[in-house]
């Protein structure tokens, strides 16, 4: 398979972001897309919408669906995933896309920002797969493509911003043991990460503006989901991908086109050597 026209992609965080250009790549196949997200009104300082991500969507040439969901509330994804099978008949991939971010040390994080990291990172992972399992078992192709690292237990990836990176492998964790019991089932979970920071506005408010600009645009991302997304699931499931590998494993050479600033050395992401 070479193309998700056809396809339905549940996706959270949808509306902006790796998750809103993940979203536009598939919708160019023709697939059809559920934009999950917070977002419904436009934020002071945030482009986009679950509404302008959706309008996107169409003019690209695919469906949308756009849901207005808060991935720490268990009855609105039940309720939202139900809405978009409905919709569309089914449920073929899920992208657990939306995430919190605060780098900051232990006395530094507040119950508050641990309960959110918690709350949107790991549990939402968890929630939002076993919601739509009972769907994915239906397709013929079935994915769960997790934004998440691969799982290193070293020191240094836990000092500094150890809650973060706790939330962050709760999902790493989701595609380890979900990879396993789901593989009789045909279901394929796989885990994507960036090689480089990625010019989102996490990084454009987390970190200093000289990383932004050594970072890649988030088309490399959704590059690689699409080159996961559209693989066989029975043949690759349980693996920590990392995106730049991904595309040259599919005979991608030129990496300038991601960069946002050409001839720039690139800032290396957390959790990758």
């Amino acid at each position: 398979m070479t193309t998700l026209a056809g396809r339905t992609l549940f996706i959270t965080g949808a509306s902006r972001g790796i998750g809103r250009e993940i979203a536009l790549r598939a919708a160019r196949d023709g697939a059809r897309i559920a934009v999950a997200a917070k977002t419904a009104e436009p934020h002071p300082k945030l482009a986009g919408t679950i509404h302008s991500v959706a309008a996107e969507i169409e003019a690209a040439g695919g469906k949308a669906l756009a849901l207005q969901l808060d991935v720490r509330d268990d009855a609105a994804i039940a309720q939202a995933v139900a809405r978009a099978a409905e919709a569309f008949g089914g449920i073929d991939i899920l992208v657990n896309n939306a995430s919190a971010i605060s780098l900051t040390p232990t006395l530094a994080t507040p119950a508050r920002r641990f309960d959110l990291m918690m709350g949107v990172n790991a549990r939402a992972t968890f929630l939002c797969s076993q919601a739509c399992i009972p769907w994915l078992r239906k397709s013929p192709n079935a994915h769960i493509l997790n934004l998440s690292p691969p799982l290193a237990m070293q020191a240094r990836w836990f000092a500094g911003h150890l809650a973060y990176t706790m939330s962050k492998y709760g999902m790493s964790m989701c595609t380890l043991g979900m990879a396993e019991e789901l593989r009789g089932d045909g279901i394929a979970v796989n885990s994507l990460w960036p090689r480089t920071t990625i010019a989102t506005a996490a990084v454009e408010v987390h970190f200093p503006p000289a990383i932004l600009a050594a970072s890649r645009h988030p088309a490399i991302m959704a590059d690689a989901a699409h080159a996961i997304l559209t693989g066989d699931a029975r043949s690759g499931t349980g693996q920590f991908l990392i995106d730049e590998e991904v595309l040259r494993g599919r005979g991608v050479t030129d990496f300038d086109r991601y960069a946002v600033t050409p001839g720039v050395a690139l800032f290396t992401d957390l959790f990758v050597d």
